[in-house]
C-alpha cells in the first residue's frame, strides 16, 4: 500500500511538468479557458485514477487540438458564409442584367488550419464498423446492365483511332474546334487515355475512383443528362445514318437506333436536374446509359455534346468570343455556370479574385490545386500549362492527327 503510494507521488512532478498550467508560464496563460478547465480535470483524474503519463500527455494535447479546431471553424465558417453570400448577390445581379464588379466576390483567402494536429491516443479505442463501401461500376457493369436491360451491345472501335476519327468528325461538324477537343482531352486523360478509359483505371492504377469515363470523361450522370437534353439530336443524326446505310448494317444500325430512342425516353421520364439524373445513374438502368460511351457511333456524340453544352450555354449568355480550352476546361470541371462565373471575368479581376469564391468549403480544402494556384488567372495558367505538355504525348497527337 504505502509502496502504490509513493509511486504515484514520484509521478507528480511529471504531471504537474505535462498538464499545470503554472508549470508552463506564459504559454499557459495563451490557453482558452477550456482548455485550462480540461487540464484541471486530468489533473483530478491522475490523482484518483493513477492514470499513465502517456495518457495524460495524449489528453492534454487533444483538449488543445480541440480547442484549436474549434477556434479555427468558427473563423471558417464566417468566411464560407461569406462566401455563399457573395455568390448569392452575384448570380441576382446577372439574373437582372447587372454589371460584376470586384465587390461581388470575397478577396482575401480562406484560412487554412495550421493548428496541432488531432493527438494519436495510447491506449486502444474501440472503432465502430464502417458499412463496407458500395463498388463503383466499371466497363464490365455497364456493358452487362446494356444487355439485361436493353438487349444491346455498344459497337466497340476495331482500333483506337477509329473512335477518334468518328469523334473528330462529329466534333467539327457541331461546332467544336481542334484546339478545344484536343486540349481538353489532353487535360482530363494525360495526353494517353483511350475511348473506354475510367477515372483510377489508367496508367497503373487498378481501381476505379468514380464512373468518369472517356476522352471527356462523363460520370454515369452525365450520359444520363446528355440522353436526356441532348437526345432529340443523337436520335436525328443515327437516323441520319441509318438511312445511308444497307444490308446487316442497316439492321444492326437500327437495333441501335431502337435502343437509343428507349434510353432517351427513359433519361426523360424525370424532372430535368443534375439530382434526379444523378439518381438513375446510380442504378443499372445509368449504368447502360453509360455503355453507350463506348459505342463507335454514339460515343463521339457524347463526348462531343459534354464540351458543346458549355460553349452553347456561355453563347446564350451573351458572351461570344470563342473559349479557349483552359477556359472550356474550367466550365467543364466545375459546371457552366460557375465556370462562365470565371470565363467572363477580365483579366485584371482574375488576378485579384481567389479560387475559393467558386467552390463550397469541403471541395476546395481537399484540392490542393485550387489551394497552390489561389487565384483564377493562376487557376487558369497551371490548366494552360499541363495541357501545353499533355499535348505532345502519343494519345493527344494522334487525336490531333485525326481532325
Amino acid at each position: 500500500m504505502h509502496r502504490s503510494i509513493r509511486r504515484n507521488l514520484a509521478l507528480v512532478p511529471l504531471a504537474l511538468v505535462l498538464i499545470s498550467p503554472a508549470a508552463r508560464g506564459a504559454e499557459a496563460d495563451a490557453l482558452p479557458p477550456a482548455v485550462r478547465d480540461a487540464n484541471a480535470q486530468l489533473l483530478s483524474q491522475f490523482f484518483a485514477q493513477g492514470v499513465s503519463p502517456a495518457v495524460l500527455e495524449y489528453r492534454r494535447k487533444l483538449a488543445e487540438y480541440q480547442a484549436a479546431r474549434a477556434a479555427f471553424d468558427v473563423e471558417a465558417g464566417a468566411y464560407w458564409s461569406q462566401i455563399s453570400e457573395k455568390r448569392k448577390t452575384r448570380n441576382a445581379k446577372r439574373r437582372n442584367g447587372q454589371q460584376i464588379t470586384l465587390d461581388d466576390y470575397v478577396l482575401e483567402h480562406p484560412p487554412l488550419y495550421a493548428g496541432p494536429k488531432r493527438p494519436v491516443n495510447p491506449e486502444p479505442e474501440e472503432t465502430l464498423e464502417r458499412p463496407p463501401r458500395k463498388p463503383i461500376p466499371v466497363v464490365a457493369d455497364f456493358l452487362r446492365a446494356a444487355q439485361e436491360l436493353y438487349q444491346f451491345t455498344p459497337q466497340r472501335p476495331s482500333s483506337e483511332l477509329e473512335f477518334k476519327r468518328a469523334y473528330a468528325r462529329y466534333a467539327l461538324a457541331n461546332g467544336l474546334t481542334r484546339e478545344q477537343a484536343v486540349r481538353v482531352y489532353s487535360f482530363e486523360t494525360g495526353g494517353t487515355g483511350s475511348y473506354d478509359v475510367q477515372a483510377g483505371i489508367e496508367h497503373g492504377g487498378k481501381r476505379a475512383i468514380s464512373t468518369a469515363m472517356g476522352y471527356n470523361q462523363l460520370l454515369t450522370t452525365n450520359s444520363v443528362e446528355l440522353l436526356a437534353e441532348q437526345g432529340h439530336e443523337l436520335i436525328r443524326a443515327l437516323s441520319e445514318k441509318v438511312a445511308r446505310s444497307s444490308g446487316p448494317a442497316r439492321h444492326a444500325l437500327e437495333h441501335k437506333l431502337g435502343v437509343l430512342k428507349k434510353m432517351v425516353t427513359h433519361a426523360k421520364s424525370v424532372p430535368d436536374t443534375w439530382s434526379e439524373h444523378e439518381k438513375i445513374g446510380n442504378t443499372p438502368q445509368g449504368w447502360a446509359m453509360h455503355a453507350m460511351v463506348l459505342d463507335v457511333d454514339i460515343g463521339p456524340m457524347l463526348q462531343t455534346h459534354k464540351l458543346l453544352t458549355s460553349v452553347l450555354f456561355a453563347r446564350a449568355k451573351g458572351y461570344t468570343r470563342p473559349l479557349s480550352a483552359a477556359e472550356l476546361e474550367m466550365m467543364n470541371l466545375t459546371g457552366d455556370g460557375t465556370g462562365l462565373d470565371m470565363v467572363t471575368m477580365p483579366q485584371a479581376m482574375r488576378e485579384k479574385v481567389p479560387t475559393s469564391n467558386f467552390f463550397q468549403r469541403g471541395g476546395y480544402e481537399r484540392n490542393p490545386v485550387a489551394i497552390r494556384h489561389n487565384t483564377v488567372a493562376k487557376l487558369l495558367a497551371v490548366t494552360d500549362d499541363r495541357m501545353d505538355v499533355n499535348s505532345g504525348k502519343p494519345g493527344a497527337r494522334e487525336l490531333a492527327a485525326a481532325f
